[in-house]
């Protein structure tokens, strides 16, 4: 049963879509002072942070019960609420445990062939009795759920679905239809896949890199690395966790390792050009070297005081030694002079154009389509761990994927060191068909941090400088950065290396106008990025990014700096991702809910596209848009404000919408989110729950790191 429109409402108003009563909404329409927001002027609202919406549109904050569904359980942080209340309390599982499991799933009848759900045909598996799923078809389509409405988003776009029988919309497909396979239909729409060739050398520490280990050993990295490899091999017994990296061969070297598993610096390391706990490619059996105690812990760096020079000379005859015979191993570069100068290469201009900023989670591949669709020029990747991408995990590898749409597309990666970088990027740049790199030196999470990745970085310009020229030198494509202004609040640095980042190599620099302790609290200082755009070369484009979320906001930047190649968009993006049309036509856009709703479906639609549209691929599809709601639940629509455009530390209060929809669309409620993925994807399955996965609001209290 749909709610009631307000009586003091338009009559004009009309529903564009019938929805469930919210909860907690009830009958009643707010009082004067009900909220005690009536009574304070719009000026007191927006000096508070909160946003001023007009008196006839607000209503009592939704009384939750204690009660509350599974899908509800989410506070404002996006931590889930105790469970142990209603008598859940999780089993831990082993590893080996859980494997039984996945294989006792697969091989159960909502888990058919491929192949099989392809052609409709049980011979068309290879394998026979040897495969992994299920080859029950009639099983398999009595547990299938209902065909959800709406045509298969692969008819229009490649004429053939590849999912055959387990395609959620099997009933629009038609008998004379050829059957088709996934992967030619992502060589049609999408790039960057990684080759089961390339991932099986990954996984067997057979892939080389011949151009990073040029670049280091020009760079003089070479021999830093080396020391570095022998200690973290000397301290783990040659072998490395399985968790983070591959096993050593008997040669005792390995090529991929864990960039933020190592933790090996001393703090005279922090002074200078840091080691790296890359591993070379060298079939040589590495020195031997004594483990260290705090009587010896100083071998490694000439400068600590106390070292005998007899062990210092003994260990680097050995290191010359070694790098003397690895150089007949290693193909390096002979010619250093048909080497491309950082100038000379072919460079991008960010100048002017609407750059979407790289977003863990929600910017996704579909996400993007629909940026792209609404006016972004320039699209980036999400940030992928160097780590990662060199053991060839497929689900690391699946950030880099680029849809033909995004005509200006970059890849963003994260790393600690310079030689896991520097062979990431000669990777990527042989697998991807991109157009720059970006290097992210500014992340705040902890896990990244703790490591020496990140905003990390920021405490370590001479490793900053290092990375950023070994990167330039192993590849073609531009290099860009993405920086914080300081580690600490209060203790800026950027605008003391600006000046030198151009000539590491660096195209681009994204400054984001908050330090990392900040985390996302206050507001971004903008000052600070004009400050550092000023004093960057001219060499050196100087991108500015926070709390941008209207023309206004962009209009007032690029004026007040005429040095600022241009402005990142980021949570705005995610809030309201028409703010890229906003720019563009220069207008508040006071967007319907039938237009949002709209927005959604072309987000489902490209999701189906990518993800899948079996159940699997639907239910990827279902927590990425739920992940994108507990975002856009932010926007407040322009007809309903006092004070314009909207900014994007506001908190928005309790209110009604225009229509059913557009009240449905503001709630913060995970219920309500889910509510509009069933209008979208059909009834979630039986014990469905979520949470959001980030807690990054504008208004969060502080998180020191």
């Amino acid at each position: 049963m749909s709610e009631s429109p307000r009586p003091d409402m338009d009559e004009s108003v009309t529903l564009t879509k019938s929805v469930p009563r919210l909860e907690g909404s009830g009958e009643e329409q707010p009082s004067s002072n009900s909220n005690g927001l009536t009574q304070q002027t719009p000026e007191q609202l927006v000096a508070r942070a909160i946003a001023p919406v007009k008196a006839e549109f607000l209503r009592p904050p939704p009384l939750r019960g204690s009660s509350t569904i599974q899908n509800e359980d989410v506070s404002e942080d996006g931590d889930k609420a105790s469970v142990q209340s209603a008598g859940l309390v999780k089993e831990k599982k082993s590893k080996r445990q859980l494997k039984r499991e996945r294989r006792q799933e697969q091989k159960s009848a909502k888990n058919i062939c491929p192949e099989i759900a392809k052609t409709g045909d049980i011979s068309s598996c290879p394998y026979n009795d040897k495969c992994r799923f299920s080859h029950d078809i009639e099983a398999f389509k009595a547990q299938k759920p209902t065909d959800l409405e709406g045509e298969c988003p692969f008819l229009k776009a490649e004429g053939f679905c590849p999912y055959g029988l387990a395609c959620r919309f099997s009933s629009t497909h038609t008998e004379s239809m050829p059957s088709g396979n996934l992967s030619d239909r992502r060589k049609t729409s999408e790039r960057n896949g990684l080759s089961k060739d390339v991932q099986k050398l990954l996984w067997k520490n057979k892939m080389r890199f011949p151009k990073a280990d040029a670049s280091l050993k020009a760079l003089g990295l070479w021999e830093s690395s080396k020391l570095k490899r022998n200690d973290l091999e000397d301290k783990e017994g040659g072998n490395i966790d399985s968790n983070n990296g591959h096993n050593a061969g008997n040669n005792g070297s390995c090529e991929v390792t864990n960039d933020l598993g190592s933790n090996l610096e001393s703090s005279a390391e922090d002074t200078k050009v840091d080691g790296i706990d890359g591993n070379l490619d060298s079939d040589l059996p590495c020195p031997q070297k004594r483990r260290k105690t705090e009587d010896n812990s100083g071998l490694d760096v000439a400068e600590n005081e106390g070292v005998c020079a007899s062990d210092q000379n003994i260990e680097k005859s050995c290191v010359q030694a070694e790098l003397a015979t690895v150089t007949n191993v290693m193909p390096p570069e002979t010619d250093q002079s048909m080497k491309l100068h950082p100038r000379e290469r072919k460079l991008i201009d960010f100048r002017d154009k609407l750059y979407l900023a790289p977003l863990t989670t929600v910017g996704n591949l579909p996400f993007r389509r629909v940026c792209k669709v609404l006016g972004a020029d320039v699209t980036c990747g999400e940030m992928a761990m160097c780590t990662n991408l060199l053991q060839g995990q497929a689900s690391e590898w699946a950030l880099l994927r680029r849809h033909l749409s995004e005509d200006l597309f970059g890849v963003q990666i994260c790393g600690a060191y310079p030689d896991t970088i520097a062979r990431t990027v000669e990777l990527i740049e042989n697998e991807c068909t991109l157009d720059f790199i970006d290097i992210n030196m500014g992340c705040p999470i902890d896990i990244v941090v703790n490591k020496g990745a990140g905003s990390a970085l920021l405490t370590k310009p001479m490793r900053m400088k290092s990375i950023v020229e070994v990167a330039s030198g192993t590849v073609e494509k531009p290099i860009t950065i993405k920086v914080r202004t300081a580690y600490f609040e209060g203790k800026n640095r950027v605008d003391s290396i600006i000046a030198d980042m151009g000539s590491w190599g660096a195209n681009a620099v994204t400054i984001h106008g908050r330090s990392r302790q900040q985390r996302y609290s206050k507001l971004a200082d903008w000052d600070y990025i004009y400050q550092c755009a000023r004093k960057a070369p001219t060499t050196l484009q100087v991108v500015g990014n926070g709390d941008i979320f209207s023309y206004v906001d962009w209009n007032n930047h690029k004026a007040e700096c005429s040095e600022l190649a241009t402005c990142m968009i980021a949570r705005g993006a995610l809030i309201k991702p028409w703010i890229f049309t906003e720019i563009k036509e220069q207008r508040h856009w006071d967007i319907s809910s039938g237009e949002r709703f709209n927005i959604l479906k072309d987000f489902v639609r490209f999701g189906l596209e990518h993800w899948g549209s079996d159940t699997k691929g639907v239910e990827t599809t279902r927590r990425f848009l739920l992940e994108w709601l507990s975002y856009t639940c932010r926007y407040i629509p322009v007809g309903l404000l006092d004070v314009i455009p909207q900014r994007l530390n506001w908190r928005p209060p309790s209110y009604y919408g225009r229509d059913d929809l557009e009240t449905l669309m503001a709630s913060d409620s995970a219920a309500d989110w889910i509510r509009i993925s069933e209008m979208l994807l059909g009834k979630v399955p039986d014990g469905f729950s979520f949470t959001p996965k980030h807690k990054s609001n504008a208004y969060d209290s502080a998180q020191n790191g």
